[in-house]
């Protein structure tokens, strides 16, 4: 197995290499030949992996690849931790990036950077396989980083945009903010126990949980929880966790279909895979997950009902993303690791279909974003229409769709977790996730709505052009399709309940809802059937109907209701003000630091006193010195009589 972990990883990046390099030379056909043949290959391999590991009941498989350096004891290795945790990753980040890098064709066929950017995503896969496969901390930071390079690059791909590189830096410079953290945290791991493998950290858990490190010297501090909330910081940048999310609807700027990889099967999902890795160590602090569930339930809320008001197709898409992101991270925090990991697994396949479709819509329309431009596609587009359907219903979790089985069970999961003992911890995570439901349904169905049906608000000469996408684009939404609809009823009694991670993931027995949940568990028909008797669904109902009812059945009434709440309404347009806390008050106070310290600091103390003032000093007292130069033999001979009296009398007074 050891040369298909090693094809799966390279495939990509050799790929890259060669497009990157080599792009004129292969051309534009040779470009995307060759990154797909490759992601395929990657995507066959994991596959092939995943059904060695469940369907033939293999075993997991910890390799050590390269030793790149040994000092003081500490190995720095490359190798491959390859269970079933995983396998599902592999499977999920090759799949939905095949179908990026096949809609890519399509939706990138005039640009001139075609090769550039199909080198970009392969690059992007490699990074991200590189990070999931990882077996020790440092390969795990350099996939970190390494995604974070990329994504760095697809989000200003179209550099010549003055609004893509202001996206690129704001990620670049928030995600920093978050690898400090994270890079803190693993440097506690090294600190504690000596070592970056995994498995000996693991191991080692129980002991580092009995330590204590004084960050303030006086202070000592639980070592378990400083390491865990340090890591977790580095999940809140990479998954886009308040108050670090900022940067992932600006990311919108790139082109659709790195959208739809970075917010579907590679950077965002980074941070919850990373938590769900650690969940032996974040199992040993109590402190830890209630800063997860928190920050997770938050995000859940808040950041869906900013998308509630935006009117970019992207941009309402992207703030479910971090809605959604929330979500899985209450899952976490609730110890239900399994769960989140469930719902990521269905949110890479319904959000990438999102994202396509989105993409699609704008083909269509001549790159035209603003949903208030649009309306009445339907008939124009049946299969993006039809496919986006499929999305939407996944996202707000409809009976029976891939997203109603990870939803309601995770939702399920939380509210029968072990956090009842503090309730407000509980009631914030509960809450949060159960009025998220009605939140997801209001500004799924509003874009649906606004987007394919009612009144066509565009010109007539966009209308006059309108059709449906090629099959490049099509066949990537159909087969996206395929899964965000069916594939809840095949894996969740295994991924949930039949103990599909085995020891990829710890969970102590009084943390362990999932087996208490189990326990009432009666097979996917009965959880469909029962559905029409929880909240959830009257939630999820009552979402879609008011979205039909205020912009179909009564548009006028949105335009009201925002004068009505203006206030609220601002709050919500403006994002918070985080944005203007960032930009105007850290960026901006920085940079007011910066001047001042180079006005008064460099340019008046330094230069001006120290440099320029010691020169001006040695000038003057030249000049004085110069004065008594006069070239007269009396005048010397007459100062030497002086300083002779000045140096007897000093001698004889203090005789």
């Amino acid at each position: 197995m050891r040369n298909y972990y090693l094809t799966i990883v390279l495939a990509p990046l050799a790929a890259a290499i060669i497009t990157g390099l080599f792009g004129k030379q292969i051309g534009r056909a040779g470009a995307h030949w060759l990154t797909n043949l490759a992601v395929g290959l990657s995507c066959l391999l994991s596959i092939a992996v995943f059904k060695h590991l469940f369907f033939d009941g293999g075993t997991a498989e910890n390799i050590s690849v390269y030793t790149w350096a040994v000092t003081d004891g500490l190995r720095m290795e490359v190798g491959f931790l390859v269970d079933r945790l995983t396998a599902l990753m592999m499977v999920v980040v090759t799949f939905v990036s095949l179908m990026v890098h096949i809609y890519t064709i399509g939706y990138m066929h005039d640009d001139s950077g075609y090769q550039r950017f199909f080198s970009y995503i392969s690059l992007f896969t490699f990074s991200m396989l590189m990070l999931v496969m990882s077996n020790n901390f440092l390969q795990l930071f350099f996939g970190w980083e390494a995604v974070g390079l990329v994504s760095y690059l697809l989000i200003g791909f179209w550099f010549k945009r003055e609004s893509a590189i202001f996206a690129n830096l704001k990620a670049f410079l928030v995600n920093r903010v978050g690898d400090f953290g994270f890079i803190l945290g693993i440097a506690g791991v090294v600190m504690i126990s000596g070592t970056l493998d995994y498995a000996t950290v693991f191991a080692s858990a129980e002991s580092i949980a009995t330590q204590n490190i004084e960050v303030i010297p006086g202070s000592p501090w639980n070592a378990m929880t400083v390491i865990c909330i340090l890591l977790f910081i580095g999940a809140m940048g990479k998954s886009a966790q308040a108050p670090l999310h900022v940067w992932l609807p600006d990311s919108m700027e790139g082109p659709t279909p790195i959208s739809a990889l970075i917010h579907a099967a590679t950077m965002v999902t980074a941070g919850i895979f990373m938590v769900a890795r650690m969940s032996p160590l974040f199992e040993f602090s109590e402190t830890a997950l209630a800063v997860v569930i928190v920050i997770g339930a938050i995000t859940a809320f808040f950041m869906g009902l900013i998308g509630i008001v935006q009117n970019d197709i992207k941009r309402v898409i992207a703030y479910s993303t971090l809605s959604q992101l929330g979500y899985m991270t209450v899952a976490l925090g609730a110890s239900a690791y399994s769960a989140a990991m469930f719902h990521l697994m269905t949110h890479a396949f319904f959000k990438a279909l999102l994202f396509l479709a989105a993409g699609s819509v704008i083909i269509a329309l001549h790159h035209e974003q603003d949903i208030r431009k649009m309306g009445g596609l339907r008939k124009y587009m049946p299969i993006t229409y039809w496919t986006a359907l499929v999305g939407s219903l996944a996202l707000i979790g409809f009976p029976g769709s891939s997203g109603f089985f990870s939803k309601d069970l995770l939702i399920e999961a939380i509210r029968n977790s072990h956090w009842h003992s503090e309730p407000w911890v509980y009631w914030i995570a509960y809450l949060s996730v159960l009025l998220g439901v009605f939140v997801t349904a209001l500004y799924t169905f509003r874009l649906f709505f606004l987007v394919f049906h009612g009144e066509e608000r565009m010109d007539a000469e966009t209308r006059s052009h309108i059709h449906e996408s090629p099959w490049v684009v099509t066949v990537p939404l159909i087969l996206l399709a395929i899964p965000a609809a069916v594939i809840g009823w095949f894996t969740v009694q295994d991924v949930l309940f039949d103990d599909y991670f085995g020891d990829s993931i710890v969970v102590r027995s009084s943390h362990d809802v999932l087996a208490h949940i189990g326990e009432s568990f009666h097979g996917s028909l009965a959880l469909v059937l029962h559905s029409v008797q929880t909240p959830v669904f009257w939630l999820a109902a009552a979402g879609a109907f008011t979205a039909w009812f205020l912009y179909l059945k009564r548009p006028d009434i949105p335009a009201t209701i925002r004068n009505k709440v203006s206030g609220l309404y601002t709050l919500l347009d403006r994002k918070y003000y985080m944005d203007d806390l960032y930009i105007k008050g850290f960026a901006a106070g920085g940079r007011s630091v910066g001047s001042f310290l180079w006005q008064k600091g460099d340019e008046l103390l330094i230069d001006g006193l120290l440099v320029n003032g010691t020169a001006n000093t040695v000038s003057r007292l030249a000049g004085v010195m110069r004065q008594l130069q006069t070239g007269y033999l009396y005048t010397y001979a007459f100062s030497m009589i002086i300083g002779l009296t000045m140096l007897l009398s000093w001698l004889l007074w203090f005789k």
